[in-house]
């Protein structure tokens, strides 16, 4: 027999009937009809292959089969039971389970260590992965459940896909702090003679400050081009390259290098963050409670620093 044929609702009446020893008296007790129970009853038989039950005076008798498939069935339905109300109430401060996050390295560094205190004070029995996930993936790991939610800039997702505001952020240029050329300030011309570092994860392909920048016709100079921005704030702290970066994530990265930050010498749209996640956990009280926990740490960090 294979599982995927069995009715979950299937193993409710064969309970039933096994605890109250009639169809008529199982059915009352699922405030079902008798035929209901009957044919639920039918389809048990030739499912299992086995008659289950047995005419015995004016009730039924478990058959050999169905007395000895009875406690694995009330373990599975009990545990189902327990596991659906732990769902529903969800106990932070008792529940033990690992949560999943998708999220860029920019916004990773920015909440982590805030959101890890946040929960480790509520519940010490949760755990969380940080990952990166292809943003084209995004969808289908949020409905299948391997992401509980995810964090990025705004990006073109089907309505299924919630989604709230964090935090917004702006452009700045990091240049080091002896740069000969930049001395606590550039303006559009000095920044399009300088030579640039361009952080992508992808092969090719703009940046963000390059695709605002074609927008009024210009273009830049990308000298370096590099996976992370660690590795781009220590290149800029030993060449004369300037670096385009979020502002929050610039004051976290550059601390050990004393580069200069300043701002982006174009006035354009900010750099928004978004929280993620799939509407078949909207109401779950589980999936509310992490989004309850990343939207108040978002909101409890410092507007310009950690």
């Amino acid at each position: 027999m294979h599982i995927n044929r069995l009715d979950l609702n299937l193993l409710v009446v064969l309970d039933a009937i096994f605890s109250e020893g009639g169809i008529t008296q199982a059915a009352a007790k699922l405030n079902l009809t008798q035929p209901a129970v009957s044919h639920a009853l039918a389809r048990l038989r030739d499912v299992l292959g086995d008659p289950l039950f047995v005419r015995a005076g004016r009730g039924l008798a478990p058959t050999p089969f169905a007395r000895g498939l009875i406690e694995p069935v009330r373990q599975a339905l009990r545990g189902l039971e327990i596991a659906l109300a732990e769902a529903e109430r969800f106990d932070p401060a008792t529940t033990k389970r690992r949560f999943t996050l998708g999220i860029r390295d920019v916004l990773e560094a920015r909440i982590l260590p805030a959101l890890l205190h946040r929960i480790c004070e509520q519940a010490p029995g949760v755990d969380l992965s940080a990952i990166h996930v292809d943003r084209r993936e995004l969808e289908a790991e949020l409905a299948s459940g391997r992401l509980d939610a995810a964090l990025d800039i705004w990006l073109v997702l089907p309505e299924v896909i919630r989604r709230v505001r964090l935090m917004e952020d702006r452009f700045v240029v990091v240049a080091r702090s002896g740069h000969p050329r930049v001395r606590g300030r550039i303006d559009l011309d000095g920044y399009l003679a300088e030579q640039h570092v361009l952080v992508s994860a992808r092969t090719a392909g703009p940046g963000l400050e390059d695709v605002e920048l074609a927008r009024l016709g210009l273009g830049r100079h990308v000298r370096l081009r590099c996976q992370h921005y660690f590795a781009g704030c220590r290149v800029v702290s030993q060449t004369d390259l300037v670096l385009t970066m979020t502002e929050h994530y610039a004051r976290i990265t550059n601390r050990p290098f004393a580069n200069q930050i300043l701002p982006f010498p174009l006035q354009g749209p900010g750099l928004d963050a978004y929280l993620y996640w799939h509407a078949n956990v909207e109401a779950d009280p589980a999936s509310r409670w992490l989004r309850s926990m990343i939207v108040e740490t978002m909101r409890s960090l410092p507007s310009r620093d950690l």
